[in-house]
């Protein structure tokens, strides 16, 4: 685990072109399966379906005082799901770990479900080590990915 101060605090405004810039990285691109949205589609999308939904709670991820990404929980349907970002020069230092810690301890919503691209082992990883465990699959386009459910009580 890393010994590097993780915080989560409320997104702000120039938070949003840090997740732009995220997002648009081949590589996690690659492994998320998650095509890059165009800057304005991208932006829209986080002003009103996620920073004006009540109901979505969300949190940007600080390394020192660095952006590293954000979390997110939302409702589709009857269900809660989560989802999450980080900047590549934040993987492998177990950074992810920590701030996901910290933002279950916050969503209190269970069951919590998420689905990773199957391929994405280390988000498969992060989540099994949070207590996700896998409760099938589902299709997003021509790629499958793995449904995981939380159904313990947040602490």
């Amino acid at each position: 685990m890393s010994g590097e101060d993780v915080r989560l605090r409320d997104v702000v405004e120039t938070d949003l072109e840090v997740f732009l810039a995220q997002e648009h990285d081949p590589e996690a691109v690659r492994r998320s399966r998650f095509p890059a949205r165009p800057r304005e589609r991208f932006l829209t999308h986080w002003r009103t379906r996620i920073l004006d939904d009540p109901t979505v709670h969300v949190q940007t991820i600080l390394v020192g005082d660095e952006v590293a990404g954000n979390l997110v929980a939302w409702w589709e349907g009857e269900r809660r799901f989560i989802g999450y970002w980080m900047g590549r020069e934040f993987w492998g230092r177990g950074l992810g770990t920590q701030a996901l810690g910290l933002f279950l301890l916050r969503e209190k919503t269970r069951p919590l479900y998420a689905d990773p691209f199957h391929g994405n082992t280390a988000s498969v990883r992060l989540l099994e080590r949070h207590g996700f465990q896998r409760s099938g699959t589902v299709r997003h386009g021509d790629d499958e990915h793995i449904l995981l459910v939380l159904n313990d009580p947040a602490p």
